[in-house]
């Protein structure tokens, strides 16, 4: 839409336009149980093989105190522990030479996770426009994100870490090491793109009731344009602490089904 000049670009200083506006990502923490006396033959797994609980997510618990809305669903999963992106080795191991060598060949058996996935909210300064400066091999301005995490966030996440501790504690692992956007010397550190965290992008062409704070109506149709339909996570104008699939596919179909009679009368629906 932004090279094509479909819809106003957003401007986060003005607040005004709305292509690329909400971008959301999707906040993370977790921890990682090690073993010295079991092992769970990860590389056995499948991504269908875990359990997971949303007593944390949304809602479903009581917020008094906290300085966070929203939450995280909870899960522990195995999608086959691939060698060369799992490295488990506890807290204390150096990060390269033999003694490191040691530890991943030790632990790469005795050692699963408990990850929290976490609702991201959109902000104003968060957005997505054309880079003034790197172009595609097509001479095409590449998409920029413009991304950090926000105080929720960080807040949410070292709670979510902390429940995946006492979940993880309970096991009576050998060691455990707590991930989250505010432990440690994670706290207050900024987004990074280098590790992969998710795949949840949503925003930037959002769904609303209003032309000038949307980019597409209640059917995905784009505002500007009436033959464009924008389907996907971009019409999300916050993240969930969920997997998008499920919204996604849902929103596919309303579409789909209003498309067929968009056909039989072209126009805008909205």
């Amino acid at each position: 839409m932004l090279l094509s000049g479909i819809g106003a670009p957003y401007d986060p200083t003005s607040g005004k336009g709305v292509v690329g506006r909400s971008y959301s990502y999707q906040g993370a923490a977790g921890a990682r149980l090690f073993f010295d006396d079991k092992t769970f033959n990860t590389f056995m797994g499948t991504g269908a093989v875990g359990v997971a609980i949303d007593d944390f997510n949304g809602d479903n618990f009581d917020h008094s105190g906290l300085d966070f809305i929203h939450g995280g669903s909870i899960s522990s999963g195995n999608t086959g522990a691939r060698p060369i992106s799992y490295r488990p080795t506890p807290p204390g191991t150096p990060r390269w030479g033999s003694e490191w060598k040691k530890a991943v060949a030790r632990y790469y058996n005795r050692s699963f996770g408990i990850g929290a996935q976490g609702a991201c909210l959109s902000y104003r300064q968060h957005y997505l426009d054309l880079d003034p400066q790197y172009n595609d091999v097509h001479g095409q301005p590449l998409l920029r994100m413009t991304f950090d995490w926000g105080p929720n966030e960080r807040n949410a996440s070292e709670y979510l870490s902390r429940v995946c501790e006492h979940i993880g504690n309970t096991m009576s692992p050998t060691h455990i090491s707590v991930q989250g956007l505010g432990r440690g010397a994670q706290r207050g550190s900024h987004y990074d793109i280098v590790p992969y965290q998710s795949t949840h992008n949503t925003g930037g062409a959002i769904m609303g009731n209003d032309p000038s704070t949307s980019a597409v109506n209640r059917y995905l149709q784009s505002w500007d344009v009436s033959n464009l339909f924008v389907v996907g996570a971009s019409a999300f104008p916050q993240n969930a602490g969920y997997n998008p699939t499920g919204t996604v596919g849902a929103l596919a179909y309303w579409s789909a089904d209003t498309i067929r009679q968009y056909i039989k009368s072209p126009g805008p629906l909205a």
